[in-house]
């Protein structure tokens, strides 16, 4: 992790305000992917990490049970409690929580993870650690869209920013979920530096 979760932490808060409105394309597009393929049954309690200001977790919440957001920023999640509480979801809860420590009861159900535009804040070893917790909450599916390289970057036109970010190889993330006992069922390339990828359990699929 090139700067500190502290860091991170008020380098979003200062910007939280500005922020849904500077994403760009791409971003959108990732996670309208990751909305699409975490599909939450009525039933489901779905973990969204590194939730921000709450793109993906009050999208899946019309569909969901209930949504734990969890993020490091207070100040963007103060904008996704304001929102969630503009559009009447009562079934979302924004609280502290990290990729590798995301707070969440030992005996809460997860059924769905997911993630978007976070997890290249780590490093790749860092990473990994985080697929292993997201695996050890049972869920039996994990959405994650992120910076990430199909093949060598331009290091003239980076899509991310060297100085703040540790983006992941695809075959690296793809391998790091196999070696959690799940099956890649699906990469999407959305730009040369961006990729959705979506990881079930054997008996997820077996119920398809």
């Amino acid at each position: 992790m090139k700067k500190t979760v502290e860091e991170h932490a008020a380098r979003f808060s200062e910007k939280a305000a500005e922020y849904d409105d500077s994403k760009s394309d791409e971003y959108h597009a990732c996670a309208s992917l990751v909305i699409d393929y975490a599909d939450p049954d009525a039933d489901d309690v779905v973990l969204d990490l590194g939730a921000g200001t709450g793109a993906i977790a009050l999208a899946v919440a019309e569909d969901a049970e209930r949504v734990l957001a969890r993020d490091i920023s207070e100040g963007m999640m103060d904008e996704g409690r304001r929102k969630a509480d503009e559009r009447g979801l009562a079934n979302v809860e924004f609280a502290y929580g990290e990729f590798r420590e995301p707070e969440v009861d030992s005996d809460r159900r997860i059924d769905i993870v997911t993630s978007n535009f976070a997890l290249h804040h780590l490093a790749d070893d860092e990473k990994r650690e985080a697929i292993r917790v997201m695996a050890a909450t049972g869920a039996r599916r994990i959405v994650l869209g992120d910076v990430a390289f199909f093949e060598d970057p331009d290091p003239g036109a980076p899509f991310y920013g060297p100085e703040v970010d540790d983006p992941a190889t695809v075959g690296t993330l793809v391998e790091a979920f196999t070696a959690e006992g799940f099956a890649v069922t699906a990469v999407e390339r959305v730009h040369d530096q961006v990729a959705v990828i979506v990881a079930e359990r054997g008996a997820a699929l077996a119920d398809r």
